[in-house]
């Protein structure tokens, strides 16, 4: 098969390889995936940039966990009606070396969910992380139906997924944007209100939610801590799966005072339960007309290193999938 891997960290273009590779084979409980299109997030980039200090997992990293095409085959155990269908993939290359940038990829059946007819493969593609740590990010903290939401980040794909979702949950959603450029994207997700991030914010959003936020989905936990919890009322919670700073300081006493729950979210190692469920809402909501993601490029396998550049480095709005 076709494949895209790497054998040490690095810039792009200086340690990702295309190439062929054996066709893999999928084991007693697996499926084979021909892939149509691979999803980029930005946990790829880091770990092949090696962010965290990790180092190489595996001798060889085919990257990407999310995918989506068809399975054209199914391991010992796994229901033959597999066969054929258009699914959807995450996890691939969660604790896994072989991820999704290649002509196949083999994933556990449970880790795979068929595509809806409404929904283009570039949409499954990018369904899994961002999906799955939205789905999370909305749901840890138990039921939101008749709760004010806020979404900081709201046009992330991330955002965009905990926008949608908060929505179907029964919950008033207020997002949050960097500019007002990304305000239709919000609108679009499902979000009740949409404000752009600025000094005024805390008194925008208590003008629009006078008894204060009940949950709070963030991105940036360093940079909005201090906002999210004037922001929370008593008993309020934050989910947060990002921040843009690894030491951020915590207003503690704050969080004290007010009884406020904090949640801190990393997609690889939440509940099996809460994947299955996940994919099975994802899906849910592109059945009943959520349009998903817009799709700002689509670049051949061959140019993978173009790919990663232009997470790294947008030109467009929208998400970079690989198309095979």
């Amino acid at each position: 098969m076709k494949a895209a891997w790497y054998e040490k960290q690095g810039p792009a273009r200086e340690v990702l390889v295309v190439g062929e590779m054996p066709d893999p084979i999928p084991a007693a409980g697996e499926v084979r995936i021909r892939i149509a299109v691979s999803g980029i997030n930005p946990g790829d980039i880091k770990k092949r940039e090696d962010a965290f200090r990790y180092g190489m997992p595996y001798p060889r990293v085919i990257p990407h966990s999310d995918g989506a095409g068809r399975v054209d085959q199914v391991g010992a155990g796994v229901p033959s009606e597999w066969m054929g269908r258009s699914v959807w993939c995450y996890g691939a290359q969660s604790y896994r070396p072989f991820g999704t940038a290649a002509e196949f990829t083999v994933v556990p059946v449970d880790q795979i969910a068929r595509l809806p007819e409404s929904a283009a493969m570039e949409q499954g593609a990018g369904l899994g992380i961002p999906g799955i740590t939205a789905h999370r990010a909305v749901h840890v903290t138990g039921s939101l139906n008749g709760r004010t939401v806020l979404v900081q980040g709201a046009a992330g794909s991330v955002g965009i997924c905990a926008v949608q979702l908060a929505r179907r949950a029964g919950a008033r959603v207020i997002g949050t944007v960097r500019s007002s450029l990304d305000e239709a994207t919000a609108k679009s997700a499902g979000a009740h209100e949409v404000l752009v991030s600025d000094k005024e914010l805390t008194s925008r959003v208590r003008a629009l939610a006078p008894d204060d936020i009940d949950h709070i989905v963030e991105v940036a936990f360093g940079a909005n801590i201090e906002t999210d919890v004037e922001l929370l009322k008593v008993g309020g919670s934050i989910a947060s799966y990002a921040t843009d700073n690894a030491a951020p300081k915590i207003p503690v006493w704050q969080m004290i005072f007010k009884n406020i729950r904090l949640f801190f979210l990393g997609s690889d190692d939440f509940p099996k339960e809460a994947k299955l469920q996940a994919a099975k809402d994802l899906n849910a909501a592109l059945e009943a007309g959520w349009p998903g993601f817009e799709i700002g490029e689509r670049i051949p396998l061959g140019d993978i290193a173009r790919a990663h550049e232009l997470v790294e480095h947008p030109v467009r709005p929208g998400r970079v999938v690989v198309v095979l």
